[in-house]
């Protein structure tokens, strides 16, 4: 933390906060994404489930990148997104991501919003990360399903109302190991998959879940990688 930085606790004036570790959201009774993190898929049913919900993606390929830019999907962290959790709360996105997901949550001086200090554990590593915001790539908040990608996939086409939405959506945003985030870069699920393999299938039920909320299709590829994670 920068020199002469003066951080207090302020829980009480921040209803996503706490002081011990939260419990991990199972993403198929987290519809709006305000739960923390993720929790293992391992009951029979539930793995059921989350493949009848990864049947009903639609595929097709990747189109072109081309024109796309971080500002097509709106300012970054933008708190104007309509119809989203946390949206026009007064905060930025990713402090409310920071202050969801973490524990022993510490705001700056005189703010209800801004994370300063808290404790993560990854959940795309497994590793416990005690963070402060003069380091703040170690911890960076992923779109599970990367703009780049929706992009490829169709949203260029898409109202910017529509992209501000998906990109400011806590249903589709994970606060994760800076590291792992920059090792996974625009890729879905056939090319890349969180390290620790016990969340997996949560971690692709959470990429359907976007897509589907958006309507947005995935690859082939993509799809079968998903349904083999939660086979």
């Amino acid at each position: 933390m920068a020199a002469g930085a003066v951080i207090v606790s302020m829980a009480a004036q921040h209803t996503t906060s706490t002081t011990t570790a939260q419990a991990r959201a199972n993403p198929l009774d987290n519809p709006d994404g305000t739960r923390p993190g993720l929790a293992a898929v391992t009951s029979a049913a539930d793995r059921a489930a989350a493949r009848r919900l990864i049947d009903r993606l639609r595929t097709r390929g990747k189109g072109p990148k081309t024109g796309y830019e971080r500002v097509r999907f709106g300012e970054k962290w933008t708190d104007t997104a309509d119809d989203v959790a946390y949206g026009q709360n007064g905060c930025r996105t990713r402090d409310d991501l920071l202050a969801r997901d973490g524990a022993d949550i510490r705001y700056r001086t005189g703010s209800a919003c801004v994370v300063v200090a808290m404790t993560l554990t990854d959940p795309y590593t497994g590793r416990t990360i005690h963070w402060t915001k003069s380091h703040s790539d170690e911890i960076q908040v992923d779109h599970v399903v990367p703009l780049s990608y929706e992009w490829e996939m169709g949203a260029g086409r898409w109202p910017m109302a529509k992209r501000l939405r998906i990109a400011n959506d806590p249903l589709n945003l994970l606060p994760v190991y800076g590291k792992a985030n920059e090792q996974k870069g625009g890729a879905g699920p056939a090319s890349w998959l969180p390290p620790v393999k016990s969340i997996r299938c949560a971690y692709v039920v959470r990429f359907a879940q976007v897509a589907l909320k958006y309507d947005l299709p995935v690859t082939k590829a993509d799809k079968q990688a998903m349904l083999h994670q939660c086979g």
